[in-house]
């Protein structure tokens, strides 16, 4: 029987048989070559928050080729490579109007980018960067790489990343940021007001959900500059003193997040067009999303992976699952 990656409590994965059904009328099935799953709202619901429901699938986003057509679809033959969102198992079965279409050139790792893509673009244009901007993102999951590189593609004349785990810091150098700063040996915010001639960075974008993060993005902030809180935060308990500057400083907090409709551009830009652009944008090789999805294990590994992605995130960027040669 087929398997498939699900926590049956919190913090606790299993491989566990599934059984399959056909598909229905417009509908396809997919044998699954590879997937990813996602670190920051995943995991907190992996925790047992926000509500979550066991037992649950664990992963996000799905890469593989049809191997059986429902009635009635007519737009895909056997053999198409798709991509969907859901979580890790052998196949899926989706309705067609559901599939992403890849193109030739797209790589499996681009297409398992496609979600945290979402909220990178959300964070950018809620930040409102602008050609010539300098701006700080701060955490370096996959979200926050993304955001890095658009910055980049925005015209931002100074990109700097800030992220504590090493790894992160050198694939958004790889990908072309000005500059990255360790949180846990640096004065961040001095470090950005020295990079800036005294000023500090025009936006700064809070993608890790850390409150202490937070604070440096508002130390190191302009006067009446812009933070794009990306990150879904939780209580805070400590890490953020909103007297020390910002009740000076008079910066602009934005909270972004992509689906939640209608957009602050509305109507004219909405969810269904951030999905539209970040997938034409990783389609056609815009983004750089090889040493993002990093490490890959195989499917068999998943259960082991998963849990060190949880206890060991200095070991990852964003795990990538492979289901054999692909």
């Amino acid at each position: 029987m087929p398997k498939e990656l699900v926590a049956l409590a919190p913090r606790q994965p299993v491989l566990q048989d599934y059984e399959e059904s056909a598909p229905l009328e417009g509908q396809v099935r997919i044998k699954v070559d590879f997937g990813a799953p996602k670190r920051g709202s995943e995991m907190t619901m992996y925790y047992g928050s926000r509500g979550a429901k066991f037992p649950m699938g664990l992963g996000n986003m799905c890469v593989g080729r049809i191997i059986e057509l429902g009635d009635g679809v007519d737009e895909f033959e056997v053999g198409d490579r798709v991509a969907c969102h859901g979580h890790l198992r052998e196949t899926h079965i989706r309705s067609a109007g559901q599939l992403l279409v890849m193109s030739d050139r797209m790589t499996w790792k681009e297409a398992v980018c496609y979600d945290p893509a979402h909220f990178a673009l959300a964070s950018i244009r809620d930040g409102q960067v602008r050609l010539g901007d300098r701006v700080a993102v701060f955490g370096l999951g996959a979200i926050g790489q993304v955001t890095a590189q658009m910055a980049k593609l925005a015209g931002a004349d100074l990109v700097a990343v800030v992220d504590p785990i090493g790894v992160r810091r050198q694939v958004a150098l790889n990908a072309g940021v000005d500059m990255a700063i360790n949180p846990s040996s640096e004065d961040v915010g001095q470090v950005l007001k020295d990079a800036t001639g005294g000023l500090g960075v025009d936006v700064a974008i809070e993608t890790s959900a850390v409150y202490q993060a937070l604070d440096q993005a508002i130390r190191g902030l302009a006067f009446n500059g812009t933070v794009a809180v990306a990150g879904w935060a939780k209580e805070c308990t400590g890490g953020l003193d909103l007297g020390a500057v910002a009740h000076f400083n008079i910066p602009n907090l934005i909270f972004a997040r992509a689906n939640s409709d209608p957009n602050r551009d509305h109507p004219r830009w909405d969810f269904a067009r951030i999905r539209h652009h970040c997938w034409q944008w990783l389609s056609t090789g815009k983004i750089n999303c090889e040493e993002i999805v990093s490490p890959v294990v195989p499917f068999a590994e998943a259960v082991e992976a998963y849990q060190e992605m949880d206890l060991h995130p200095e070991r990852s960027v964003k795990l990538g699952i492979s289901f054999g040669d692909g």
